[in-house]
């Protein structure tokens, strides 16, 4: 008896040809993942570096450090921690709705070639060194802003943050926040003008067609598209206003002190500042205590950046293309 010949198998799925790697594939390929662990390597060898030169500045004993001078590290890097925060959160309250406002102008309201001029500006301002900005505050834009310092002490003195005795030479806290927020507009509304940009034609047309208004179309397809973006930009701009040195140093005197008056002339200082200030004259432990204030900053940053990645997460899943 004889057994039956099969046929071809044809519920088996052909398989699908390997692509042929060429070389310049591999060469992109591998040059991309070197970068990649050239900065994963790099992060972690900055990180070790703070770990261990921070370790003297938590001693028990700090009577011998003369920047501690027998109070706690914890005690001491307090205030500047508060005022890197305090600072720069008052910079992106000012900056984050003026940057919105300028990309929507920018990308969906001004002439081409008006929008064209503002987007050139705006990168030009980016690329102003913030020592300019620091000058330019200290000697120019604190004395301007003395008499309404006065004006809101006189008529708002009674919320607590404008209370106290206005600073007579214009040098607050308040003023380095917004030195610190011209700093961030540029690279914030940079980023929301290519969000903006990138709104699918076919969202903006169908708002449109159905009767809404220029505003109502920003409203319910741009804005929402943008909104993972606009995140972005804005954290970044934090970012910046955290770690930024000079334009709070040159306006800002090294107080450690906790307050939110913003018209006093004692005003908390940053991080950034007070390690420039201090670092010329630091020797021993005193280095090491400085170094400490750069792990804080580090850590702080590091978090700022690892929420902003989280609330991007979130949006990842929408697509203007749904």
């Amino acid at each position: 008896m004889t057994t039956p010949t099969t046929g071809p198998d044809l519920t088996r799925q052909p398989e699908a040809p390997k692509a042929v790697l060429r070389p310049g594939d591999r060469i992109f390929s591998g040059t991309a993942l070197g970068a990649g662990i050239i900065i994963l390597v790099t992060l972690a060898a900055v990180a070790v570096f703070l770990i261990v030169q921070s370790i003297p500045a938590f001693s028990p004993d700090t009577s011998g450090n003369h920047i501690l001078r027998g109070q706690s590290f914890l005690a001491w890097v307090w205030p500047f921690v508060f005022g890197t925060v305090y600072a720069s959160a008052i910079a992106l309250i000012v900056a984050a709705p003026l940057a919105i406002g300028i990309a929507l102008f920018i990308s969906h309201y001004a002439p081409r070639r008006i929008a064209g001029v503002l987007g050139y500006i705006i990168d030009l301002l980016a690329a102003v060194p913030s020592v300019v900005f620091g000058l330019w505050g200290a000697l120019t834009f604190a004395p301007m802003l003395v008499p309404f310092y006065k004006w809101l002490n006189t008529n708002l003195g009674w919320i607590p943050i404008f209370g106290g005795t206005a600073s007579g030479t214009g040098k607050t806290i308040l003023t380095a926040s917004l030195v610190l927020a011209v700093m961030i507009l540029p690279i914030m509304t940079a980023i929301c003008r290519e969000v903006f940009l990138q709104t699918p034609k076919l969202h903006e047309e169908a708002a449109l067609a159905l009767g809404a208004t220029r505003w109502e179309m920003v409203r319910m397809a741009v804005l929402p598209f943008a909104r993972s973006g606009i995140v972005s930009g804005a954290m970044l701009g934090l970012g910046r206003a955290l770690g930024e040195t000079m334009a709070v140093t040159l306006v800002l005197s090294p107080l450690g002190i906790v307050t939110f008056n913003l018209l006093n002339p004692e005003n908390p200082t940053t991080i950034p500042a007070i390690i420039a200030l201090r670092f010329p004259e630091a020797h021993d432990e005193g280095v090491n205590t400085l170094i400490a204030a750069g792990l804080i900053l580090f850590i702080v940053t590091f978090a700022v950046n690892f929420i902003a990645r989280w609330i991007v997460s979130r949006r990842a899943e929408f697509s203007g293309a749904n």
